[in-house]
């Protein structure tokens, strides 16, 4: 029963269009000019799969996003004025590199500023590792004496067992 109906699923969802790949709705423009839509996709978001750029997404929705990129840049219009009618209509979220600008700086400087935070820490510790390593080592002019054994009736016998160990 189970079969029957995912058989007729499919039959119906390729009978309808359903898996059928999208297709752009307008014909390619002259190869320099389609060159320049194809690099304009590459930094716009497709507003479906948010992950992929208009260019890469295969969704009907991207495919009309390309579509009025390929009508604008027919129209002469420059590459900002493309990016601008964009985010004019979907906000600065639909670039896919946000512009480095106000706020956006902290996206761009912030790694770079944890990665020189980092190194000057691990630096520090570096310098400071053969200080304390120095300063733990006992020196040749003062005498070591060792500490007096605790009475014996008091500690437990394993960790008197330790102890005769650790002064052999």
């Amino acid at each position: 029963m189970t079969s029957a109906l995912l058989s007729l699923t499919l039959a119906l969802g390729l009978a309808t269009g359903q898996f059928a790949p999208q297709q752009a709705a307008s014909d390619p423009l002259a190869p320099p000019l389609e060159a320049r839509v194809q690099t304009l996709g590459k930094h716009l978001r497709c507003a479906v799969c948010q992950g992929l750029s208009v260019a890469d997404s295969p969704s009907s929705m991207a495919r009309a996003q390309l579509d009025k990129v390929r009508e604008l840049v027919a129209e002469g219009k420059s590459d900002a004025e493309v990016m601008d009618y964009f985010v004019a209509r979907y906000g600065e979220w639909v670039l896919l590199e946000p512009r480095a600008e106000g706020f956006n700086w902290f996206v761009w400087l912030g790694p770079i500023a944890l990665v020189a935070g980092g190194l000057v820490l691990i630096l520090k510790q570096l310098k400071r590792e053969p200080a304390v390593a120095a300063a733990t080592e006992p020196s040749p002019e003062v005498p070591v004496t060792p500490a007096p054994a605790p009475a014996t009736e008091d500690v437990d016998p394993y960790l008197a067992a330790v102890r005769r160990e650790l002064e052999r």
